[in-house]
Order: structure tokens, then sequence, then C-alpha cells
């Protein structure tokens, strides 16, 4: 089978994985509405929050992350080359960011992201983590610490990551982060008026 061949392969099943919203999926379980009609709109941890039900956004924050995580690892185990790890991780967020299931409206990919980076590389993932921590914690809002762990991400991953991986995995990197910036852009909108919503509040 050629390499061209494996990688759309390796798209196309990380793109149909991430692309399941279980945020969605979860608050339709539980009884709590349509999540796309709630707060936001938006399908990922930080909207489920705005349910009140801290379990199902913990719950959906462990799925997203942790689909994005499995689309790379099934790929390192059954492809093992960098370029195929890239490939899947940049299609990770894209089905989540796009998902099929949904007329491609999805979320932003900040968890998955996180998923994808810590799988690529935990260092970098963990760097990522920590970035959102802090700017959240100063700054109540959870948007702008996605961004700026967004815009932290390709440059640890570079310098973390072993040479033969560390070029196909900042670009990896960079895309997705440019696709998850550009899917916040009414946040930053919001952001620059001053009236964007601060992490647990509507």
């Amino acid at each position: 089978m050629s390499s061209s061949v494996i990688l759309i392969a390796v798209f196309i099943g990380a793109y149909l994985l991430s692309s399941v919203p279980f945020g969605l999926v979860i608050t339709r379980m539980m009884g709590l509405g349509d999540l796309r009609k709630i707060g936001s709109g938006n399908i990922g941890a930080t909207n489920v929050l705005r349910t009140g039900n801290k379990f199902a956004a913990a719950l959906t924050l462990i799925l997203d992350i942790g689909k994005g995580a499995i689309g790379v690892m099934v790929t390192m185990m059954s492809v093992g080359t960098p370029e195929a790890m890239a490939v899947a991780a940049a299609a990770g967020v894209i089905g989540h960011c796009f998902p099929i299931w949904l007329g491609f409206k999805g979320g932003k990919g900040v968890a998955t992201g996180i998923g994808v980076i810590i799988a690529l590389n935990p260092i970098a993932g963990g760097g990522m983590i920590a970035t959102w921590l802090v700017t959240a914690a100063i700054f109540r809002i959870s948007s702008l610490a996605a961004m700026v762990a967004y815009l932290v991400a390709p440059l640890s991953i570079y310098y973390f990551s072993d040479d033969a991986a560390k070029l196909a995995f900042a670009l990896a990197t960079g895309l997705i982060a440019v696709i998850s910036i550009w899917r916040h852009r009414e946040n930053i909108s919001r952001l620059m008026a001053g009236n964007e919503p601060r992490i647990g509040k509507s």
C-alpha cells in the first residue's frame, strides 16, 4: 500500500473518530437539552458547564481529549511514522471542529487539541495544559486561555520532539492552532469589546 493511501486512511479514521460530538450526546442522554441552544451553542466542555452539570462537563472534557489522543496513538502503533501521526493529529481537531454528523458545525478544538498534542509529545501536551490553567486562573476566560495555550504549543512541541518528528509535529500543531483560533473569532470580538463571558458564567 502506498504511503499516500495510508495517510488518506489515517486522516479519514482520525477524522471520523473525532467527529463524534460527545458534548451533545452526553447532554441529551442526561436530559440537559440541546447543547447547541444553550449558552454559546458550542459543543465543547466549557459550554456543557453552562448547563450547571459539572459531571457532564468533566465527562465531555475527558472524552474530547481522549478521542484526539486515541486517533494519534492508534496511528503510532499501526503506522508509526511521524508524518502519519501528524496527519492523525490534524484530522482529529478538524473532525471535532467540522464534524460530518453535525453538518460540519462543531466545536473549537481545544480539548481535542490537547489530546492530540499529549499523544504527539506528552511534555508539550503538559505545557499546553499548564499554559491554559495559568491563563485561566489569572483571567478567568476560557477562550483566552485556549488561544494562549495554542500559541505556545507549536513552539514547545518543536523544541521537545525528536529531530525526525519535530517538523511534522510542529506543522500539524501550527495548523490546528490556526484552525482553533479562527474558530474563536467571535470570542476575539467579544474580548476586544470587553464582554466575553468568564468561566462558569453564561
